[in-house]
C-alpha cells in the first residue's frame, strides 16, 4: 500500500479549527470560506480513511483518531515552520514568558532553555516556578505565554495534552517502615489548594485509613527535605524525583492504589508567534523524552508493567 502524504494546508486548517473551538472561525483566520474549509476536513478525513470529527450536540469533537491526527499534525507543521525559518535563514528575535511546575525545575528546565538557546540566541526566555493554580490564572490572563502545568483543564481553550502520569505515594530512598503516630499516616504535602494532596486524602478516607497533615511546605524542596527524614509520605508523579526518595510499588505497605495524571502544555493564544511555538515545541519534545525515559527505566526494573504503565 502506498503510503499517504498528507496536505499541510489542510492540516492547518484542521489544527486552526480545534484551538479555536469551530471550523467557521478557523475560515475566518485562515482568509478562506467555511465551504473550502468543510472540503479540506473531508479531503482529510478520506486520506486517513477514517472518522476524525463526530457530532457532539450542536457541534463536533475529534475522534479517538482525531486526537492522533491533531498531535501529529501539531508535529509536522511545527517541522515545516522550522525547515522554512531555517531554509530562509530567518532568526527569531524577542521574548517568550514560560511557566512550569516546580518538579521540572531542576529537571526539565536546564534542557528546554539550554536547547531553545542554542538554536534561538536572540531570543529571551523569561521563566516562571510556581504552582498549579498560579500558573493557569496567569495563562488565562495572558501574563504567560506558554504553561507546563498538572490537570488537563477544559476551560481553557487552547491546551495540549502531552503525557499521563502515575500518581505514587513517595516515602525516603532506603526502605523503611511506613512512619506511623499513633495509627495514623503522617502526610508531608503543600498546602491546599493541591492537586496531589486532595488526590492523597480522597484515597485514604475511601480506604478507611486515617491521616493527619504533619508537614506542609510551600515549596517541593521542603516536602523531599520532610520524607527524606521519615516525617511523612508524599503524593507525586515519579517523574524528576530527589535521590533522597523513592516511589513506591503499587500496594506497598498496603497503601491504596492513586489515579493516573494529565501532564499538559497551556497556551495563551490559539495561533502562537514563531518565537512561541518554537518554544512549545522544544517543551514538548523534552517531555517527551523524559516520559520515554522513564518508561524504559520502570520497564527494567522488576515491577509488574501492567500497573506501572505509562500512557
Amino acid at each position: 500500500m502506498r503510503p499517504v502524504t498528507f496536505d499541510l494546508d489542510v492540516l492547518r486548517s484542521f489544527v486552526a479549527g480545534v484551538d479555536l473551538g469551530s471550523f467557521g472561525r478557523a475560515a475566518d483566520r485562515l482568509g478562506r470560506s467555511t465551504s473550502a474549509v468543510s472540503a479540506q476536513l473531508k479531503k482529510l478525513e478520506e486520506q486517513a480513511g477514517v472518522p476524525l470529527l463526530r457530532k457532539d450536540g450542536r457541534g463536533l469533537a475529534l475522534t479517538d483518531a482525531g486526537e492522533t491526527m491533531l498531535a501529529y499534525a501539531r508535529r509536522l507543521l511545527d517541522l515545516n515552520d522550522q525547515a522554512s525559518r531555517a531554509v530562509r535563514g530567518v532568526e527569531l528575535q524577542g521574548r517568550v514568558r514560560l511557566g512550569l511546575q516546580e518538579d521540572f525545575g531542576e529537571m526539565l528546565l536546564p534542557r528546554v532553555l539550554g536547547r531553545f538557546a542554542r538554536t534561538h540566541p536572540k531570543v529571551r526566555i523569561e521563566a516562571r516556578v510556581a504552582r498549579n493554580t498560579d500558573l493557569l490564572e496567569r495563562i488565562a490572563l495572558s501574563q504567560l505565554d506558554l504553561a507546563l502545568a498538572w490537570d488537563h483543564d477544559a476551560r481553557l481553550p487552547h491546551v495540549q495534552r502531552l503525557a499521563e502520569l502515575p500518581v505514587c505515594w513517595i516515602g525516603p530512598a532506603h526502605p523503611a517502615p511506613v512512619p506511623d503516630s499513633d495509627g495514623v499516616l503522617p502526610l508531608a504535602a503543600f498546602e491546599p489548594p493541591c492537586l496531589f494532596r486532595g488526590c492523597a486524602t480522597d484515597a485514604l478516607d475511601r480506604a478507611g485509613i486515617p491521616w493527619l497533615a504533619a508537614f506542609t511546605s510551600p515549596s517541593l524542596a521542603g516536602l523531599w527535605a520532610a520524607v527524606s527524614a521519615g516525617l511523612g509520605l508524599a503524593v507525586r508523579t515519579p517523574l524528576g524525583l530527589p535521590a533522597t526518595v523513592r516511589a513506591l510499588k503499587p500496594g506497598e505497605h498496603g497503601l491504596p492504589d492513586l489515579p493516573a495524571i494529565p501532564l499538559s502544555l497551556y497556551r495563551a493564544q490559539a495561533q502562537p508567534d514563531p518565537v512561541c511555538a518554537a518554544l512549545g515545541g522544544i517543551v514538548e519534545q523534552c517531555v517527551n523524552d523524559s516520559v520515554a525515559a522513564l518508561s524504559a527505566a520502570r520497564i527494567q526494573s522488576a515491577e509488574p508493567a501492567g500497573r506501572e504503565s505509562i500512557s
